[in-house]
């Protein structure tokens, strides 16, 4: 008995967390699900007018059968159809139309035509199918754009682009399959919007996201097109190629050549497809001109659009962000007048978290946008920061409390700055993650001698440790750059071994548990910064003719006097 109540009392427990996790989904995807109801609706209404609209019975498309062929299917009518002009055959309800097994007749033929054609008559079977077909391409959908599969929550944003990316396409085949021109599986090609809509996706959103783009878009051809399988094959074949063109362009005008590259290949997949599939069409000539226009004209419209599109969903495409790596922007210019020392600092730090992105192939020009802009929030004012001062340190007259107040106020200073500049979320993740929730040690420790009661979380920065590869190298490359300064004699073994303490630290802090470096990231990162550090601070050969600004004295004089009081020196020890 107590086994039973032990039983029904798990499956209740479990019930119930599957009952909350379901309830906390909803909660927090309410209008992701609003939008995929919207197109899941409008892919419906598409289906239904494309079945509507085609001679089907059953499911299966008349120019798939003939007088003499033997019917692989029992065909029953269901509704009684009087004859007319342009079917002068009668149906009644319930006529066994064709028989399995049997070679349909030219009665039987005529009668399924009748069928087909009659507006009375909608093929409800073939939409029931089309709507089985879209929800379980849903399951897909989901699947692919969840966090699993990106490793990163798919924002409402891209939700909504991809959603309309699909609508398009979708109806696009839909109502191109019902003109004379684009009737066949070849011509067809010539309208997908395939290309363009994945040269967005990757450029706007990541590659990542364009590949999974890429096999969504192509099982919606799939369904669109009648289950053509040269269409679906073609169009996974370009989408995939567009997506990997388009991977390491970082000017605009790579775009052109892109789209060049793009229209030759959609060509090229097109004629193997042709050759494959043994279609002798006589259009295969202006498929093969289509296809290849659609290519290139898929990346030139492109260009046209992307700029709007970059401000309306205020993406961290590599052309925005081309754009807010130019230092000569308002925001920049303003650091480098009140906050030089800052200006610099960030320019060395852009360096470090560049180089150390390119070896462990995480997103670089992200990192250096970052490093530019991750201390912002120090503009306002300078002087508190011990970059900005010249030799004497504010924070020795200021109470520990008062000082750990300014200083991890520009955090949240930065962060309202990157609003004001509607920076992409990528880069305002950065400017509040790159001090993580760590101590301030120093005012810390200052503040512990005089009472021994205070908190370490009343003298913490308030952010959250770097959720990204890229804002991790960041936050390791300020702590770096930041801390060698005050190296002496930096050696590359001093720096190297200064740097691995530095990178030590922050891991035993917990402040890299949230991003998704490796050790071996680590030690990457570790050497792409003693490279440009050691080269950054190496000692320099004085020139003979070089003089001193103090004394006005060139360096042999230097030497020279200092070796005349070195041997005087020893003249008198040894005297004595």
């Amino acid at each position: 008995m107590k086994t039973k109540k032990k039983k029904s009392s798990i499956k209740n427990d479990s019930a119930h967390i599957v009952t909350e996790s379901v309830k906390a989904y909803l909660a927090g995807n309410t209008l992701k699900l609003v939008f995929f109801v919207i197109m899941f609706a409008i892919m419906a209404m598409l289906s239904f007018f494309r079945v509507a609209t085609t001679n089907t019975i059953l499911s299966f498309n008349m120019k798939n059968y003939e007088v003499g062929q033997i019917s692989d299917i029992t065909i029953i009518a269901t509704k009684t159809l009087p004859s007319d002009y342009d079917n002068p055959v009668s149906v009644e309800k319930g006529e066994k139309v064709v028989r399995k097994g049997f070679p349909i007749t030219e009665e039987g033929y005529a009668k399924m035509k009748k069928m087909s054609e009659s507006k009375a008559y909608i093929d409800y079977r073939a939409f029931a199918n089309s709507v089985l077909y879209i929800i379980l391409w849903s399951a897909l959908y989901f699947f692919l754009f969840g966090k699993t599969s990106l490793n990163k929550i798919c924002e409402l944003k891209e939700i909504i682009t991809v959603n309309i990316f699909f609508s398009i396409t979708f109806a696009a085949v839909v109502f191109g399959m019902k003109t004379t021109w684009f009737a066949n599986p070849y011509s067809i090609n010539i309208l997908l919007p395939t290309v363009f809509f994945t040269f967005l996706v990757a450029i706007l959103f990541g590659q990542m996201d364009a590949v999974f783009f890429a096999i969504l878009e192509a099982f919606v051809i799939l369904g669109a097109s009648g289950y053509m399988i040269v269409t679906f094959l073609y169009s996974l074949c370009i989408a995939f190629a567009a997506a990997r063109i388009v991977r390491r362009i970082e000017r605009r005008i790579d775009l052109v050549f892109a789209s060049a590259v793009q229209g030759f290949l959609c060509a090229a997949f097109l004629l193997v497809f042709r050759i494959i599939f043994s279609s002798m069409l006589s259009s295969w000539m202006f498929s093969l001109l289509g296809v290849a226009f659609t290519g290139f004209i898929s990346g030139i419209l492109c260009l046209g659009f992307i700029t709007p599109l970059e401000y309306l969903l205020n993406s961290a495409s590599v052309f925005r962000l081309m754009d807010l790596s130019d230092t000569h922007n308002p925001i920049m210019q303003s650091m480098m007048i009140n906050a030089g020392g800052t200006y610099n600092h960030s320019l060395m730090v852009a360096q470090l978290a560049e180089a150390a992105c390119n070896r462990i192939g995480a997103n670089s020009l992200l990192a250096r946008v970052g490093g530019y802009y991750h201390d912002i929030g120090k503009i306002d004012n300078p002087e508190y920061f011990t970059e900005n001062q010249n030799g004497q340190n504010i924070h020795d007259e200021l109470n520990p409390s008062l000082s750990v107040s300014v200083i991890r106020n520009h955090v949240k200073k930065g962060v309202e700055k990157a609003a004001e500049l509607r920076l992409p979320p990528q880069v305002v993740a950065i400017i509040s993650e790159h001090h993580g929730n760590q101590v301030l040690r120093g005012f810390y420790v200052k503040a512990k001698e005089a009472d021994p009661s205070v908190k370490p979380e009343d003298y913490s920065y308030t952010g959250n440790p770097p959720g990204s590869k890229e804002s991790g190298v960041v936050m390791l490359a300020d702590t770096v750059e930041a801390a060698c300064r005050s190296l002496d004699n930096p050696s590359a073994s001093r720096i190297e071994k200064f740097i691995q303490e530095l990178i030590t630290n922050k891991i035993n802090e917990n402040q890299l548990q949230n991003c998704p470096l490796t050790f071996q990231d680590l030690a990457l990162i570790k050497e792409a910064f003693v490279q440009i550090l050691t080269s950054f601070y190496h000692s320099r050969v004085k020139y003979p003719d070089q003089k001193d600004p103090e004394t006005g004295q060139t360096a042999e004089a230097v030497l020279g006097d200092k070796t005349l009081e070195k041997v005087r020196n020893e003249g008198e020890e040894s005297g004595k």
